[in-house]
């Protein structure tokens, strides 16, 4: 008998009895130690089918749950919020009623402004409108280029979501979720489809303006996916990504040994931990040294003809929404699956410096041309039809005037506002949605951000309620628990 066991009578009965309960137990629970090894060897073989055996290239293209309308996407995101009273939505009602105080109906309890309250007045557009195109959408004299390609436009006027104030309200459109940690768009499609351009990354970010857009980079993270999907901001003028260029005296045949190096130890590191990051990482390596040819090519844009710079309003060599619209159309010509322009300073309050005078004239003249240019340019390329084009902000801006110092502007609306869309499979010419006559509610065709995201998805090939990630015991999807897809906006 082992040392273990004791030796007196009363000791060994005590024993007998301890084996007798357990072997009890085992048989009741059903809990033999074949089933603990099974158990574990299974486990075992769940693990190892959940980590990845072989690097490969996570943007490597691959298919969606159905046939695809779109292959690629373009969001040209106005930050800040610009009013759609001023250049989609002419309201005569409300240009009537002009100072007068804002119904009380304007501000229940449960109903949250930025700034403003009960006791503001009305404010109509001093805005000369026309109608454009067949489909006879009336546009503001600020947008006449925008009028130009109204016909190849899906105009949706009845658009809402939940958040009114920018940061979050940023996130919820980029990611469908107010608060940062969640997957953008782009993360989301890239993740789906992977990519086909070989060169350049799957997401890519452009930025114009005064200033980045409140919330940063939480805009195009990957969240819990995968860094591969995170999108990269671009510089619009040199090199894309600082850095990028080789140190003095260091030769392309020194830099690929040295990126072929740090792969050999990667893949050694990957083979002993299966973490899909090193994955990621030895991707980076190889992308930046293909990008360190592709990149120049891409950015030099004066090998585009004449007449085209002079359409978008592009200058060689200056960071401007113009050029970044020129760009975007590059990206997408070489395989670059969702590309994101942020132009800021829309954020149009009362005052001196963010009004509707001059500083919104300015932004209208900034992005009006360059974005009709990207239509016009998509669709006489053969690439307006398996790419989707979308223009808009993180919501709208109220009927109600903001005063300060004497000067009106318009707080932020998240009721009602607009955006359209091109391409892809969305109806060309057509306008989804109408709101009050004081532009205050929708009164048809009402549409939410995830409404609009599982619209995007599904144009893409996907099922949105089923393109998910498995993150802390859920499955998450960009639109969250909700989500419609918008059939009557496409063709």
């Amino acid at each position: 008998m082992p040392s273990s066991v004791p030796h007196s009578a009363s000791s060994l009965n005590a024993y007998n009895d301890l084996l007798a309960t357990r072997r009890h137990f085992f048989s009741q629970c059903r809990v033999g130690l074949g089933a603990i090894a099974l158990q574990q060897l299974l486990s075992d073989q769940a693990l190892a089918k959940s980590v990845p055996t072989q690097v490969t290239n996570p943007l490597s293209p691959r298919p969606g749950h159905f046939p695809a309308r779109a292959k690629n996407v373009i969001f040209l995101f106005m930050a800040g919020g610009p009013s759609q009273f001023d250049l989609f939505d002419r309201k005569p009602k409300l240009m009537e009623l002009d100072g007068q105080p804002a119904p009380e109906s304007f501000f229940p309890k449960d109903k949250s402004f930025a700034f403003i309250g009960k006791g503001a007045k009305l404010l109509g557009s001093s805005r000369k409108f026309q109608r454009y195109g067949e489909c006879g959408m009336e546009l503001s004299e600020l947008v006449p280029h925008m009028g130009q390609v109204a016909d190849d436009l899906c105009w949706m006027k009845g658009m809402q979501t939940d958040v009114f104030n920018h940061g979050p309200a940023k996130l919820f459109m980029n990611t469908g979720f107010q608060v940062p940690g969640r997957p953008s768009m782009g993360s989301w499609v890239t993740y789906g489809l992977g990519s086909e351009s070989q060169d350049l990354p799957g997401f890519v970010v452009l930025q114009s303006g005064p200033r980045g857009p409140r919330a940063g980079n939480a805009l195009w993270s990957s969240g819990f996916l995968p860094t591969s999907f995170q999108g990269v901001p671009f510089r619009g003028v040199g090199d894309p990504i600082l850095n990028l260029r080789n140190p003095q005296n260091i030769t392309p045949n020194q830099q690929r040994q040295f990126v072929d190096l740090v792969g050999q130890l990667n893949r050694i590191r990957f083979d002993t931990t299966g973490d899909t990051e090193i994955v990621t990482r030895i991707n980076a390596y190889e992308m930046a040294y293909r990008m360190q040819s592709s990149a120049p090519d891409l950015m030099n844009t004066s090998s585009e003809p004449v007449n085209v710079l002079e359409r978008y309003g592009a200058k060689v060599g200056e960071n401007s929404f113009a050029n970044n619209c020129l760009l975007a159309r590059r990206l997408i010509e070489r395989g670059v699956r969702f590309v994101q322009l942020y132009h800021t300073d829309w954020d149009d309050h009362g005052g001196p410096g963010a009004n509707l005078g001059a500083p919104f004239v300015q932004r209208c003249l900034e992005v009006d041309r360059p974005a009709a240019a990207l239509i016009h340019d998509l669709k006489q390329n053969g690439l307006l039809d398996e790419t989707i084009v979308v223009f808009g902000g993180e919501f709208g801006r109220t009927p109600m005037g903001e005063l300060r110092e004497g000067i009106a502007g318009r707080d932020h609306h998240i009721n009602a506002f607009t955006m359209w869309a091109a391409g892809g499979g969305f109806r060309a010419g057509h306008i989804h949605g109408q709101t009050d006559e004081l532009g205050y509610h929708v009164t048809e065709g009402a549409m939410h951000v995830h409404d609009l995201h599982a619209t995007l998805l599904h144009l893409l090939g996907f099922d949105h309620e089923k393109l998910t990630y498995r993150f802390q015991g859920r499955d998450f999807r960009l639109t969250d628990v909700h989500g419609k897809v918008q059939h009557t906006l496409l063709t």
